[in-house]
């Protein structure tokens, strides 16, 4: 079993060849190809963590679609002033298949 731990968009994801992974938005449009930096590649018992090994390893996926995620509601509220405050969130974020992990 070949996987890799990569950064993407401030986390770091666990991702092997063939999964769909939902990032934070990246400036790519549906159908490109992107490169993901490794911070680990685990190969069967062999463990890689070396900058320099790791600068050779290249994880490649596609864009499949931009989204937004789910939205959140911020409800702030003060008991006996009268103080209430409504504000809402959506993250921007984009689904990537991964499709290849070279070393």
């Amino acid at each position: 079993m070949v996987y890799a731990i990569v950064r993407a968009g401030g986390r770091q994801e666990k991702v092997s060849v063939g999964d769909l992974v939902t990032l934070d938005r990246v400036d790519a449009e549906a159908g490109s190809t992107i490169a993901l930096p490794a911070v680990m590649l685990v190969d069967g018992d062999k463990v890689t963590t070396g900058a320099d090994e790791l600068d050779k390893v290249t994880v490649t996926a596609e864009v499949q679609e931009n989204l937004r995620g789910k939205k959140i509601v911020i409800h702030k509220y003060k008991n006996k002033t009268g103080y209430h405050k409504r504000q809402g969130h959506r993250s921007e974020l984009t689904r990537v298949k991964v499709t290849d992990i070279a070393a």
